[in-house]
């Protein structure tokens, strides 16, 4: 599609990073049963409707351009018709700096960057002054969940109306070093960086848990709660598994190998059969420097390791937080080999390795200790999702790992479950029972639609022998297991982030988001042709930029064999292919998505336990200047219930390539619609809900991102000014915040 031409400044996307040089019955009725474009603004209407909603910042509206916005409640005494999923009118794209839902629905803001989360603790004043970081709510909102509380505040399962989200807080806005917004003057933008500006942006990574409650039909947070918490990168974390205490982890804060500080660019999450938090650490490398001789100091096996991981020597951090001064919590982000001991116990050499892993904490408790789970691999996590549970037989955690050209993984418990730790009194412990001893398995895609697990261990001959990386043990294997996995030859995929499990069949969805080093024949390693599970090659032009490799994504779904969890085979299929509704449905639209179903790369995803509808979101960058990002409703079949589609390319020396896929069924209105579109710059995440499923939170994640840092004194040139203009809060700085969505008749949310 030809496009107008975007933003001027177009962030650096620290995801969209490849390291990898290796050359490897319709569920609608069923539950329906069980229950009982172009864009917004058209024509000389445009400006006058962007005031309005700019203004208020979230707007209910209808699907079709000459929809009203107008969200009007069911009048007194009447009865609600009778449910049905996606029964809502879609919400067409939109460039509006505002939150955007369908009729009957209302969105409100419920918890933002800065705010407090103790009682002595002063309002976010959202200029650039304010201090104590470590006490409210931190920066870039993105992967949830909601930990039910009764009325008397123990953990429940089903309460509705009060609970505790924990949630992700993965990064801050930059544009060079410095998290602009949250400076007076924009920050620093050269090194060194002053300690004063470094401690803050430390501060706001990590996560948080919030008490939410419904009062007099409305939600809210309690900023005085005692469940309220922050973790930092200050926050002490154990490591657990069978990395902890390898050489590999050892350090100068460590030198038993047992603990770190601080988890890192949190991503996608997971909750556990047994009521615990997990959160997937992702793009944690480039926080870390190493010094342009580093290769020769080493002089070993890890210089491989670390270029896998995608720190070369002489690599700059994102932020300089090294240069903040001399104290040791600035030291630990340059992770080159300045002491002498042979261990790394001098040193923060062996820093990053600490890095990478699935975390595990107890949101009811903020004195149990918070762990890192090694045992589930280490590479740029993004949720963890449980497969079906089943007591007498093991647990699996499918996980992806969020850069071109990586890897799809299952971790498989070596413990059965237990009916009873659904109620465990020691939910940390029961985690030590399931997520400390198991295999990790990577997934290898065949163009038949089947696939194998192959699982990652040091007896595996093909690791053993692996010529480019020596393994020491199985704790190297899981540090490494980016390597472990180009030794087996696991399937390069297009950036994997987040899964989840479809309640109605125990299949797994795995959100592919983009990739542009796909291409029909590869010029470099870093590039990757197309395959059965990952087969578009095709250009989109944005303007006068033209958009290579798979630049619109795909959601894959993955069908276990007979042996269910544990299984070591797989069928798969394509759910749906993202595209521009317009674009060639031949090679590029091959899902048939309409106007109010279109969209691009997506990113989270999750099944409602509520209602079965699959929730997926994107973080998009090439649909951006016809849309905002999005969140969209699906109702979807099962693996096989398309059709095999083989795409043909032709190659520089006329012969032509062609790649079989398996495309699922083609949706239709009934099955798939756009539910929501954010404000300006901004990408959607975040999917929890109540246990009724009648509230819906999602986090709208960096607003005005595309603001040039010269620009931050004056807030008419922010791209965005949500959520103040959405009525919330103080200053005009776009910030990063939850919101809670209801449906006005006070129904289910996407029915």
């Amino acid at each position: 599609m030809n496009k107008p031409t975007d933003f001027a400044r177009i962030p650096v996307d620290h995801d969209d990073i490849d390291t990898n040089p290796s050359s490897n019955e319709h569920f609608s009725t069923v539950l329906n049963a069980r229950l009982s474009r172009r864009s917004l603004l058209r024509g000389g209407a445009a400006s006058a409707a962007t005031a309005f909603l700019g203004a208020m910042g979230l707007s209910a509206c209808g699907g079709s351009d000459s929809d009203t916005v107008t969200a009007p409640a069911p009048p007194t005494g009447t009865t609600p018709p009778a449910e049905k999923l996606l029964g809502f009118t879609a919400v067409s794209k939109s460039l509006a700096d505002a939150v955007v839902v369908p009729a009957g629905y209302t969105a409100s803001v419920l918890y933002a960057l800065g705010d407090p989360l103790t009682a002595a603790t002063p309002a976010y004043k959202n200029d650039g002054t304010d201090t104590d970081m470590e006490n409210r709510a931190g920066d870039h909102h993105d992967g949830m969940e909601f930990f039910p509380l009764s009325s008397t505040g123990v953990p429940s399962t089903s309460e509705n109306s009060r609970g505790l989200l924990a949630m992700n807080h993965e990064a801050t806005t930059d544009e060079k070093l410095s998290s602009f917004f949250l400076h007076a003057n924009g920050g620093t933008m050269s090194l060194p960086r002053p300690a004063a500006e470094v401690d803050k942006e430390m501060a706001l990574h990590g996560l948080s848990v919030v008490e939410v409650r419904k009062n007099a039909g409305k939600w809210e947070y309690l900023k005085e709660s005692a469940f309220n918490r922050r973790v930092h990168q200050q926050t002490e974390v154990e490591l657990s598994g069978p990395v902890r205490g390898n050489v590999l982890v050892t350090t100068k804060y460590s030198p038993t190998g047992t603990k770190i500080r601080g988890t890192l660019n949190n991503c996608g999450t997971g909750k556990t059969p047994w009521n615990t938090y997990l959160s997937g650490e992702e793009n944690w490398s480039g926080y870390f420097t190493r010094a342009a001789t580093d290769d020769a100091a080493r002089a070993d096996k890890s210089v491989a390791a670390l270029k896998r991981y995608g720190r070369d020597q002489g690599a700059a951090s994102r932020h300089g937080w090294e240069t903040g001064g001399a104290d040791d919590k600035y030291a630990r982000w340059n992770i080159s080999k300045t002491g002498v001991s042979t261990n790394g116990s001098d040193d923060y050499r062996n820093e990053m390795n600490g890095m990478g892993y699935i975390v595990e904490m107890d949101a009811y408790d903020k004195t149990r200790a918070i762990k890192k789970r090694t045992a589930l691999g280490r590479y740029a996590h993004e949720s963890a999702a449980f497969g079906k549970v089943e007591a007498g037989k093991p647990l699996a955690v499918y996980m992806g790992d969020d850069s071109r050209n990586e890897y799809i993984f299952k971790y498989v418990s070596n413990t059965l479950w237990s009916a009873a730790d659904a109620s465990a009194a020691d939910r940390i412990a029961t985690g030590d029972k399931y997520l400390d001893n198991g295999k990790l398995y990577v997934a290898k895609f065949a163009a038949d639609g089947s696939g194998q697990w192959i699982e990652l261990s040091i007896t595996n001959a093909a690791i053993a022998a692996y010529a480019n990386y020596k393994f020491a043990d199985q704790a190297d294997v899981l540090v490494n297991v980016r390597l472990a996995g180009d030794a087996v030859g696991a399937t390069r995929m297009d950036r994997p982030e987040w899964c989840s499990v479809n309640p109605a069949n125990g299949e797994i969805y795995f959100a592919l988001t983009n990739n542009s080093n796909r291409r029909v024949e590869p010029g470099s390693a870093s590039q990757s042709a197309p395959d059965a599970a990952n087969p578009r090659v095709y250009t989109d032009m944005k303007g006068t930029t033209a958009q290579n490799g798979n630049p619109n994504g795909h959601i894959l779904r993955v069908k276990e064999g007979a042996a269910g969890s544990a299984a070591t085979s797989f069928t798969w299929d394509v759910y749906l292919f993202g595209a521009e509704a317009a674009a060639a449905a031949d090679k590029v639209n091959l899902s048939g998505l309409t106007a109010d179903q279109d969209f691009s790369s997506p990113d989270g995803l999750a099944f409602s336990t509520a209602t079965g509808i699959c929730w997926f979101q994107t973080d998009d960058g090439a649909y951006t200047d016809v849309t905002n990002c999005m969140m969209l409703a699906g109702v979807p079949g099962q693996v096989g219930d398309g059709k095999k589609v083989t795409l043909s390319y032709p190659r520089a020396d006329g012969s032509t390539l062609n790649v079989d896929t398996f495309v699922g069924k083609a949706a239709t209105a009934d099955t798939l619609k756009r539910f929501l579109v954010g404000p300006v710059g901004s990408e959607i995440t975040g999917i929890a809900e109540t246990p009724d499923g009648k509230a819906l939170f999602v986090n709208i994640q960096h607003p005005g991102e595309n603001t040039s840092s010269a620009n931050v004194a004056d807030p008419a040139k922010y791209t965005s000014q949500w959520p103040a203009n959405a009525g919330y809060g103080a200053g005009k700085r776009p910030r990063s915040a939850t919101i809670v969505i209801t449906k006005n008749d006070g129904g289910r949310i996407g029915t």
